[in-house]
């Protein structure tokens, strides 16, 4: 509606300085202190390379389609000491332009095997009867978002200009103990939960604006 839509680019407007929360990605947390720049690379099949614009449909404004990743398991096992081989990874989604104080979170994915090298829409779908457990099709979990959802893409304020969503993929050469963590749990726990466990890292970034003339 033309009035919602006034309102929201007005309220963009006001804070339009409110973006660049970077520097409080989960990948710059203290878990990544050995690991400050990516060790291996992330792809979209979906999309193109890191950087890449992302098409309404693997957004909110269209299908809000997961956009299809891929890395190398051998590559992110190489880049790693040979002791401390891959043993799971787990994805965290955000928005460090969202204008909140820390980026916003769009999907937390943990307890993915370590012969996993790619995660697509249909990865990410429910195993029925596995609600209390958050048990994905790709055979791994999910925690908690923004929106309380397994996932949600790109939504960005109006004429907010040019949102980054990074797609983080964590490399682990312990398993993740959830133990005492919250039965969603959240990508805080999971920076504590991963401290002495990472072991590289690597990330894909869409890009995504909404503009209202």
């Amino acid at each position: 509606m033309p009035i919602l839509d006034y309102i929201e680019s007005s309220l963009s407007h006001h804070l339009s300085n409110q973006k660049g929360r970077h520097a409080k990605l989960f990948t710059n947390g203290p878990a990544f202190a050995a690991f400050p720049a990516p060790t291996f690379t992330v792809d979209s099949l979906d999309c193109g390379p890191s950087g890449s614009r992302m098409r309404p449909e693997y957004t909110q404004v269209g299908e809000d389609r997961f956009p299809a990743l891929t890395w190398s398991a051998l590559e992110a096992a190489a880049e790693a000491a040979a002791e401390d081989e891959v043993k799971q990874y787990l994805v965290v989604v955000e928005d460090p332009d969202a204008p909140l104080p820390t980026p916003a979170t769009h999907a937390v994915f943990y307890a993915i095997p370590p012969d996993t090298c790619g995660i697509a829409a249909g990865d990410i779908e429910p195993v029925v009867g596995s609600e209390r457990e958050r048990k994905l099709r790709g055979g791994f979990r999910y925690g908690k978002n923004v929106r309380g959802t397994i996932y949600g893409g790109p939504r960005p304020l109006l004429n907010h200009g040019p949102h980054d969503y990074y797609y983080q993929v964590v490399a682990l050469k312990e398993p993740l103990d959830t133990t005492g963590m919250s039965a969603a749990p959240t990508k805080s726990e999971l920076a504590v939960g991963i401290v002495g466990k990472v072991a590289g890292w690597g990330a894909w970034v869409g890009t995504f604006e909404r503009k209202w003339k």
